[in-house]
């Protein structure tokens, strides 16, 4: 099997992966996580949960993160597509309070791997889409943070759907700012 191609992102521990596709007149095969090739890359994770959401066009779910489990995700579209992001709010960060911004799809076959000290959403595009994502420590639901995915001084550039309303639940409307979670000291 060839090797993924891993892309920096501008932020300090943010990766694009691109795992290797071997394609014939019966579809393609692909490995979507191979621990040695990622560690030859850098990225060192031992991921201890796989979790999967399916949601329809227009739902955006984010920005949250685990502050006192925080979780490192690689993140990927097995059916449709979407908008993902990823918030650097490591205090220390040069990068502090800067967004990336990436569309991952069954197509494209993109990955993410957002560290620890993130936030991270998406946004769907498609009609539908089956949404995986592994994590680096179990889920905590005491321990559940996020910022507004709406924060100006995030500057995220959520993609207009042609009179579809982005549709985020209830709670992330009342997630505070990014700089009233830095005055909550809720950062890394």
């Amino acid at each position: 099997m060839g090797k993924l191609t891993v892309t920096r992102c501008g932020i300090d521990g943010l990766f694009i992966i691109e795992p290797s596709v071997l394609r014939d007149e019966r579809g393609y095969f692909m490995e979507t996580y191979n621990q040695q090739d990622f560690k030859e890359a850098g990225i060192c994770c031992d991921f201890v949960q796989d979790n999967q959401s399916m949601s329809s066009r227009g739902i955006l779910r984010g920005l949250h993160y685990q502050l006192a489990h925080p979780q490192a995700k690689l993140v990927r579209v097995f059916s449709g597509e979407v908008f993902d992001v990823a918030v650097d709010l490591r205090a220390d960060s040069p990068t502090f309070g800067k967004s990336f911004c990436v569309c991952l799809s069954a197509e494209n076959h993109r990955q993410l791997f957002v560290p620890e000290g993130f936030a991270h959403g998406y946004l769907v595009l498609s009609e539908t889409a089956v949404f995986c994502y592994k994590c680096g420590s179990f889920y905590a639901p005491d321990d559940q943070y996020g910022i507004r995915w709406d924060d100006p001084a995030l500057d995220i550039k959520w993609p207009e759907l042609n009179g579809v309303p982005l549709r985020p639940n209830a709670r992330d409307c009342t997630w505070p700012t990014l700089s009233q979670a830095k005055e909550k000291g809720w950062i890394f």
